[in-house]
């Protein structure tokens, strides 16, 4: 929606999140962007005649925020957003879900060149720490959305544009500090048009953070380079693009129970814990994940003609890195150690150790679109073809105590994943009248993957690593269709779409040999209406999704003793989500949104074993609520604007959600309300200064003790009268308690 009302609300919103509730991209300034026509990455993004349910977060949204913290929390309140971080401040390991689904099923992209994990489906936001600060603007479509690059749009998409070549030079410095140690450093600058042809652009960046969860240290580094050529006549841009990041984070994934947060404090964090030589609780100092990830993309931009525009892309990302942990307890011969006897002549079969899981990673490929817009006609044709390899080992670094030889980092894992992934895809909306216009898609879509070597789980049929065999294809064509509806102030739509998705690594690793999981097939029904004045706008969507063989956790253990990913024949989503903004004054908006939803699997039955290992029994749980997966969520914001003075105050609630799908009480996470406070002040023009601005961001000023991830386990005992009894135990992700940052930028 291109509205006066939500240029006008994203002007005077203090650009937290809250402002990325607007639904369409302001104007971008003149310093950031090159004025061509066609050559902005679009061949993967919704408009006002796609029937998708989207968002668009500007850059001007983004830059009021941007003081560190993972790019989820700077678009947490746009709708249907909900997320989670381990560190417990936005720093860190951080998720995030769309519609209750989570990241694994929400493709992302960058210049419209994939970023989920080709295996595990995973985004690690922390390998990009500060990449906000080099994006030009962000669309999150909700829902299938339209055809894409990368894993299968499960529920949402996240469409990220870096910046565009800039035309005059500039420059920005940026420093944040606040809370936990948190901080943050960023310069950024631009040579601007050099020779009517060239231009630099470049970023460095910093950010550290002590976490508000104990330990949960993180230390990430990341650059941006943009080498951008402009041709003579203007209808051909080039970019050479390289971006990537550098991080140590200490873990904090494994959460404390509420009986250890009482105990110890809900900043209590139980990774790498163990008991010392002398009897005493000891911390492993580097339970820590060291990873580092490179982006290179050559992007080509062409007008051909008023009617066609092309875009072609090739890319290369290589990651490469480890995760150190402290074991208690583990088998020596799982880690191709042999028992050894110890001083006092007793067999020893288990020690501590610290093992190190390795992965290397390789991703390439290319991609192509060709866009067609005349008269009544806009059309899309595109395609791209992509190659994975993957290599994951393991290591053990030290054991306790340990009596006989052992080599330096004795490998004890080591296999290789390898995937293709290839689409082709045919868009186009068409205007039948002066208000109505069809839309249809269409992408057929070929995957090839293959697992061999020896895993990290153990086989205990064969008393030795499971070996890995694995092949799988898949050809899925996914269909879209939908009619849309413009006039004047008015605008409405109905679409269909089917999306389908392939299992993740950890299905096939972890599953059980003998029944190896299926693709997963979703139909989206969506309907929406938006009303849009000077001063007002309102709108809703109903979506109705409805899953084929979706995978989720059953309680169910392979035969390697892991949780076990299940297809279940019938689970759906179905919700409204509603949205609105007024402009009461020109100093004054208010913009809300909430989403009512019911989030279903249907007669889900579970399984619990016996001391969580042998003779499982089951529960007939009936229809039962899909694991986090809130049946209400909603944002508020009170945004002002005087004279170069912001505020913003942004509220989140969260309505309570289950992290099993079992409805079982010990795992649900409460309700939780939070509310952030946004000060700003821009100085413009100070002796060569462009502008001076200083923010200062205090969260959760209302001090909520809440939790918004985690994880449940569950098994039972037989008790006196022969009948199972059942216990169940869970972990709680805590987030931070009030806390400030500030900031300080300078524009040259």
């Amino acid at each position: 929606m291109k509205t006066t009302l939500l240029k006008a609300a994203a002007a005077v919103c203090i650009a937290t999140p809250a402002a990325a509730m607007a639904a369409a991209a302001q104007p971008a300034d003149s310093t950031d962007v090159i004025s061509l026509k066609g050559v902005e990455i679009t061949a993967n993004r919704a408009g006002r005649k796609t029937p998708v349910a989207y968002t668009n977060v500007t850059r001007a949204d983004l830059a009021k925020v941007n003081n560190g913290k993972d790019l989820p929390y700077l678009i947490q309140a746009t709708p249907s957003v909900v997320v989670t971080g381990d560190a417990g401040g936005g720093i860190g390991y951080s998720g995030i879900r769309i519609r209750g689904t989570e990241g694994t099923r929400i493709n992302v992209t960058a210049n419209g060149i994939p970023i989920n994990d080709s295996e595990s489906h995973r985004v690690y936001w922390v390998n990009m720490p500060d990449l906000t600060s080099s994006l030009r603007d962000v669309q999150i479509q909700r829902g299938a959305g339209t055809s894409t690059n990368g894993a299968g749009a499960f529920g949402a998409s996240i469409n990220m544009i870096t910046d565009a070549p800039s035309s005059v030079p500039y420059g920005e410095v940026s420093t944040s500090y606040g809370s936990y140690n948190s901080n943050k450093q960023t310069v950024r600058a631009g040579t601007g048009r050099i020779g009517d042809h060239w231009s630099v652009d470049a970023r460095i960046s910093h950010i550290g953070s002590d976490g508000y969860i104990d330990r949960a240290t993180s230390q990430l580094w990341s650059y941006f380079g943009q080498l951008g050529y402009v041709s003579t006549d203007g209808r051909s841009l080039v970019r050479l693009i390289a971006f990537g990041g550098k991080e140590r984070t200490y873990m904090a994934w494994d959460y404390a129970s509420k009986e250890e947060m009482e105990k110890y404090g809900r900043r209590y964090n139980p990774c790498g814990k163990y008991t010392a030589d002398d009897g005493t609780t000891a911390f492993y100092r580097d339970q820590c994940d060291n990873f580092t990830q490179h982006h290179l993309q050559l992007l080509f931009n062409h007008t051909v003609s008023q009617a066609w525009r092309i875009q072609a892309a090739a890319h290369y990302t290589k990651g490469d890195g480890y995760y150190e942990q402290y074991k208690t307890g583990r088998t020596l011969t799982e880690y191709g150690l042999k028992p050894y006897v110890n001083s006092d002549g007793e067999k020893v079969k288990k020690s501590d150790l610290v093992r190190l899981k390795f992965n290397d990673c390789d991703f390439g490929g290319a991609t192509f679109s060709a866009n067609y817009t005349r008269g009544r006609v806009n059309a899309v044709a595109g395609a791209a073809i992509n190659w994975f390899r993957g290599l994951h080992f393991g290591r053990v670094q030290w054991v306790r105590n340990y009596i006989g030889p052992i080599n330096p980092l004795q490998e004890y894992y080591n296999n290789t994943g390898r995937k293709s992934d290839a689409n082709v895809y045919l868009r186009a909306d068409i205007s039948v009248s002066r208000d109505f216009s069809v839309y249809a898609d269409a992408q057929y879509r070929n995957i090839h993957y293959t697992i061999r070597g020896a895993g990290d789980n153990w086989d205990y049929e064969t008393d030795a690593p499971v070996d890995y065999d694995i092949t799988r294809n898949y050809n899925f064509f996914n269909p879209k269709a939908g009619v849309v509806y413009n006039s004047g102030n008015h605008r409405a739509f109905a679409s269909w779409s089917v999306a389908h998705k392939e299992p993740v690594r950890d299905n096939f690793t972890d599953g059980d040999r003998n029944h190896m999981p299926s693709a997963e097939r979703l139909f989206d029904y969506e309907l929406g209406y938006t009303f849009t004045n000077s001063n007002v706008s309102a709108g809703a969507n109903i979506y109705y999704m409805d899953y084929k063989d979706q995978l989720v956790l059953t309680g169910q253990l392979s035969d390697t003793g892991n949780p076990l990913s299940v297809n279940v024949p019938k689970s759906y989503r179905l919700g409204i989500e509603l949205q609105a903004a007024v402009k009461a004054t020109d100093w004054f908006t208010w913009q809300a949104n909430a989403t009512l939803s019911r989030n279903r699997i249907k007669n889900f039955t579970e399984y619990v074993y016996e001391d969580e290992w042998t003779n499982p029994i089951t529960i007939d749980c009936g229809n039962t609520p899909i694991a986090f997966s809130p049946d209400f969520t909603a944002n508020n914001i009170f945004a002002f604007n005087f004279r170069g003075a912001e505020a913003a105050v942004v509220s989140r609630y969260v309505s309570s959600q289950y992290m099993n799908n079992a409805r079982s009480r010990e795992a649900k996470l409460d309700a939780y309300f939070v509310t952030d406070l946004n000060l700003g002040y821009t100085f413009r023009n100070l002796h060569g200064i462009k502008t001076l601005r200083l923010a200062l961001d205090i969260y959760n000023i209302f001090n909520e003790k809440y939790f918004n991830n985690g994880y449940t386990g569950a098994g039972y005992t037989i008790g006196a009268d022969g009948k199972p009894e059942i216990y169940r135990y869970a972990g709680f992700a805590a987030q931070a308690t009030t806390n400030l940052m500030g900031s300080v930028t300078l524009t040259f």
